[in-house]
């Protein structure tokens, strides 16, 4: 009766985690374009300004992150929606997933 129950358990535990943990990660499909001069198409993860200001178009499906940081750290400064555009003083980093 106990290994029934450990392998009952056992069951409803990979059963839970695989309803619970969220499918493979994508890339947002589209381009992100960081001034002067990167063009990122289908951007996934953190990228660093290489000037100041910041200046952003997120022409992708998925929200972009402005960062205070480098390395994507520090606190968000702004959203930039799908299809729309920034210009941050402070700004150092996006990340968009």
């Amino acid at each position: 009766m106990r290994r029934l129950a450990t392998v009952l358990g056992t069951l409803a535990t990979a059963a839970t985690m695989a309803l619970a943990l969220p499918g493979a990660a994508s890339a947002a499909t589209g381009t992100l374009f960081i001034a002067p001069n990167q063009t990122i198409e289908n951007p996934s993860g953190c990228y660093n300004a290489q000037i100041f200001p910041l200046i952003l178009r997120n022409e992708t499906n998925e929200y972009a992150l402005v960062y205070n940081g480098s390395n994507c750290t520090g606190q968000v400064i702004t959203v930039v929606p799908p299809g729309g555009s920034t210009t941050q003083e402070f700004g150092q980093s996006v990340y968009i997933a």
